[in-house]
């Protein structure tokens, strides 16, 4: 009875590892809006999305400029852009400007100008850039207080707040799911004979919960890529750098995942060995 106890403590425990990893990391990385940011400006050190964002910033002023009866060189008009998307300030203002589009998703907060049930970014502060504003000021060309531009296209599934339910319960799910397998762990320890044989099956679980999420990245990339296909142009290019960083960060975390249930494997393999040496002295 002990051994099937252990036993199933032991598959309980490698299912909430399994399914902890990614809900932890979700919950830090994407649903907490300080780790998007931290995401965010992460990506903007990424020389791909610095282009298409001087790209998307181009457009924005030359299209600018047109509305007030100016017509900017886009050469002149991109060299700038591109100055600015590799100076120290991009990352932190790219931070904020996907800051306000994650409020739109998780809280509902709707950006001023947003009539529309797109998911938009607000690029205003970055034309507001002293780069970009001294190229402006020698037009008198003022940037509006907001300029958002369209993450995605129109659909009805994307709506203000369609993730609140997420910033509301994601804090608890992970730390519930964090503590309950922490239990569950101890608990197995408690249950079984042998310490070093299940330090060393819950290592195993770790490894089984590293793989496990690799292979459920690459089953999921078909999703992602039907995510993807409601952005065009530029934005996909930042939208694909943005969720490649994304795929780095939970990489990251399987791999430790994975060094630790290796670690732990290791441990249990010694200890046991320990201890098998140890109950043989004492039988002699």
């Amino acid at each position: 009875m002990r051994f099937l106890a252990t036993l199933l403590l032991w598959l309980i425990t490698t299912a909430a590892l399994v399914l902890a990893v990614p809900v932890v990391w979700a919950q830090s990385t994407l649903v907490s809006e300080d780790g998007y940011a931290s995401l965010a400006a992460s990506a903007a050190g990424d020389s791909r999305l610095q282009d298409a964002m001087a790209s998307e910033l181009t457009t924005q002023v030359i299209a600018l400029g047109e509305d007030n009866g100016y017509e900017l060189n886009p050469e002149l008009v991109r060299t700038v852009a591109d100055s600015y998307t590799r100076n120290t300030g991009f990352p932190g203002q790219f931070a904020q400007a996907n800051r306000i589009a994650h409020r739109w998703m998780f809280t509902g907060a709707v950006p001023s100008g947003n009539s529309t049930d797109q998911w938009l970014i607000d690029v205003a502060p970055m034309l507001s850039d002293p780069s970009f504003a001294a190229t402006l000021g020698t037009l008198d060309l003022q940037v509006p207080s907001t300029l958002t531009v369209p993450l995605t296209v129109d659909a009805e599934e994307l709506q203000p707040g369609k993730l609140r339910w997420l910033a509301t319960w994601g804090p608890w799910a992970s730390t519930g799911i964090a503590v309950l397998t922490g239990v569950f762990a101890l608990l197995t320890l408690a249950a079984a004979r042998s310490r070093g044989k299940v330090i060393t099956a819950l290592g195993v679980s770790a490894l089984l919960a590293g793989a496990a999420g690799w292979a459920a990245i690459e089953v999921g990339h078909r999703f992602v890529d039907g995510a993807l296909n409601r952005t065009t142009g530029d934005i996909r290019t930042v939208a694909e750098v943005m969720v490649s960083h994304a795929e780095d960060s939970l990489h990251q975390w399987l791999n430790y995942t994975l060094l630790a249930g290796g670690g732990l494997v290791v441990l249990g393999v010694v200890a046991a060995v320990l201890g098998g040496v140890l109950r043989s002295s004492s039988d002699g």
